[in-house]
């Protein structure tokens, strides 16, 4: 019973208040998944430096190739492959909670791949894996059009898996347009939610900090959402503008454009005395 009350509270069992370092890396990802990782060391490393708990790579952090059917060659086998290696190392190393974007895992045929955000826990083994549901077939602009299905396999189940920072739940960029998705994840008790993005420069310029506000206020979560943001060599440009979120839809940081990191301290006790000040996710009535 008091495990309960404490949880209610937003407290760890020993009743001192949950405060946790959160960090979103932004990158402007290309073909080289070997260049790619070395990049995603250095912003893990330093996130890690600054004292994260939680790091959050973007979407495709591992390989923006060419063509969209480039990933289909460095598809791998879920729980075994040189991205997965790397992400549980890094896990390992600096003992976070890690969220690699989204990786290339082998689909049910040859000619799609599964969009998968994997969590890893700070001894490196991998908590639970995330496939995107919602897959960006959409034209933007005149002569910008994307067909995620053509390569990809959506998934079906929605996440939110027990971290030792809380309950994490997980979506990917064009999932932030789904709030439904989002109200079952806080069904199910997340209080943190991770959302690695690849947002286009067009979308995201219109959309993309009031979709990450939007699904903050909504659920009474804080949010970490991580974004490609840039010019890549494929000749597509990203938005940027990663950011961390109060459960209020402030704004604690983001970072405008480029390879970075942003760290922000967070407080889950803050996060329970809102949703018991302002419980409107107890007055729901759909």
């Amino acid at each position: 019973m008091q495990h309960s009350a404490n949880r209610a509270r937003g407290l760890s069992e020993n009743g001192q208040s949950r405060r946790h370092n959160l960090a979103a890396v932004q990158m402007a990802s290309g073909p080289h998944v070997e260049a790619n990782l070395q990049e995603a060391e250095r912003l893990i490393g330093e996130a890690a430096e600054a004292g994260a708990e939680l790091v959050v790579l973007p979407e495709n952090f591992a390989i923006m190739g060419y063509q969209d059917t480039d990933k289909l060659k460095h598809a791998e086998a879920e729980g075994n492959g040189p991205i997965q290696a790397f992400l549980a190392e890094q896990a390992r190393r600096h003992r976070i909670v890690l969220v690699g974007g989204t990786i290339p895992l082998q689909g049910a045929t040859p000619e799609r791949i599964r969009p998968a955000a994997t969590v890893y826990g700070p001894d490196g083994s991998p908590l639970a894996c995330y496939d995107k549901i919602h897959l960006f077939d959409v034209e933007v602009a005149p002569g910008e059009a994307y067909r995620e299905s053509n390569t990809q396999q959506p998934g079906e189940t929605p996440l939110v898996v027990e971290t030792p920072l809380g309950r994490l739940g997980v979506a990917v960029c064009y999932d932030l347009r789904f709030p439904e998705l989002f109200r079952e994840l806080a069904a199910q008790g997340a209080e943190i939610l991770a959302v690695p993005s690849a947002f286009t420069a067009v979308t995201g310029e219109a959309h993309w900090s009031v979709l990450v506000r939007a699904r903050a206020i909504e659920n009474l979560c804080y949010v970490v959402a991580s974004d490609q943001g840039g010019y890549h060599v494929n000749g597509r440009e990203t938005h940027g503008e990663s950011m961390i979120v109060d459960p209020w839809g402030r704004v604690m940081k983001s970072l405008e454009r480029g390879a970075g990191v942003i760290t922000v301290e967070v407080s889950l006790s803050r996060l329970h005395e809102i949703r018991e000040r302002f419980p409107a996710l107890l007055h729901r009535k759909l």
